[in-house]
């Protein structure tokens, strides 16, 4: 016998009363929408009930509460059988598309490090086991296509994830974990992932509050930066001015005497937010005030005295959406341009400021496609003769 519940243990599930009264309101022949507006319930809500608890006995999709609310009560029987765990070849699939091996194109395979499984993420700069590596949504959607007409070989990526990651549903081996792209060992929760964030930025200076002249990039002097970063938490500053592309590089030295670290103590690099407000306010100040009108940077901890910034240059700063480095394209197109100079995994700390002077004056005399083949120098002289 059926479950009969009057009254639904939450507003996501239908109670039984409310079957009884979808199927009398089906039998009078009334369609989805008005049966959802009666019901108070989404109309797509009410097309799943009918389509998915109906009953089939007499060959038509006839519905009825009651078989409705067994078929409701029968679905939400937990725990449920694994797939990967009753499904053999299922499981055999994933698998491979997981952790199998590489191969050459005369099917060779070829094995990559070796790299033994020590229950943790891999580390920076470590190898990485190798395998095809398919993610499981990857995996998800190819099983339709391999196997059209096999229902039983359907398995959605929710699955397969939790059965990586969940104790109880462990039909994998949580060792696969390092076959995925982030290679995590758990999961991060998406609400985690939603309000990460740096409790120094707020919605009032974020890149949407920006003045509208930025972005058509008529008005000179609204700039954007960054760092970007070598070996041993070395790093360099990047000004790009949006208009003319005009560049300026900020030195970063580490400190005379590096000492140890400690929670919530001073920075052991040269790029703590003290060290980037001071170079900031020493490079900016030497240009005229119309040429101060804006800063935009990402969310870095560099930045986190923006507001004294503000105060000792008069520079508004705003800040970029988290993960979205397009907002400031110019600047990320710059970066790529400085690491013919600065290359990855070297030491940023062995250029002095006279050699990034150098190399900032050789991108200023660079002409440029988007500039009508003019150089930045040539590009912001113009807009400051303008404007004397």
């Amino acid at each position: 016998m059926p479950t009969v519940t009057l009254a639904p243990l939450s507003g996501r599930y239908l109670s039984f009363s409310e079957r009884e009264e979808i199927a009398l309101l089906r039998a009078q022949k009334l369609g989805v929408c008005e049966i959802a507006r009666r019901v108070g319930r989404s109309p797509s809500t009410i097309s799943r009930e009918l389509r998915r608890n109906a009953s089939t006995r007499a060959g038509s999709l006839r519905y009825r509460a009651s078989t409705a609310q067994w078929h409701a009560d029968r679905r939400g029987r937990r725990p449920k059988p694994v797939k990967l765990v009753v499904n053999a070849e299922l499981h055999r699939y994933v698998q491979d598309r997981l952790s199998g091996a590489v191969q050459r194109p005369d099917g060779t395979a070829v094995p990559g490090p070796n790299v033994p499984w020590g229950g943790r993420r891999h580390g920076r700069r470590k190898d990485r086991r190798w395998g095809k590596a398919w993610s499981p949504e990857q995996i998800s959607h190819r099983l339709r296509l391999d196997f059209p007409d096999d229902e039983s070989m359907r398995i959605s990526h929710e699955a397969i994830y939790q059965s990586l990651y969940v104790q109880g549903r462990g039909a994998l081996k949580r060792e696969l974990t390092a076959c995925l792209r982030t290679g995590r060992v758990l999961r991060v929760p998406r609400s985690r992932v939603a309000t990460r964030g740096k409790g120094f930025v707020t919605k009032e200076i974020l890149i949407s509050e920006r003045p509208a002249e930025a972005e058509d990039r008529a008005v000179p002097g609204h700039w954007e930066g960054d760092l970007i970063l070598g070996v041993d938490h070395s790093a360099i500053g990047t000004l790009v001015e949006r208009s003319s592309r005009f560049t300026m590089l900020l030195h970063l030295p580490p400190p005379a005497e590096r000492q140890p670290r400690t929670k919530n103590g001073p920075p052991v690099t040269g790029h703590g937010a003290e060290q980037v407000r001071d170079a900031i306010t020493g490079t900016i100040t030497t240009l005229p005030e119309q040429l101060r009108r804006s800063l935009t940077w990402d969310q870095g901890a560099e930045l986190a005295q923006h507001a004294q910034l503000r105060i000792e240059t008069g520079l508004p700063v705003y800040f970029c959406d988290p993960r979205s480095p397009w907002q400031r394209g110019t600047n990320e197109n710059t970066n790529g341009l400085l690491r013919q100079y600065f290359p990855r995994g070297t030491d940023l700390t062995r250029h002095s400021a006279e050699d990034l002077a150098a190399v900032a004056a050789t991108l200023n005399s660079r002409p440029r496609k988007t500039l009508g083949w003019r150089t930045p120098a040539e590009v912001l002289n113009d807009h400051l003769a303008g404007a004397a």
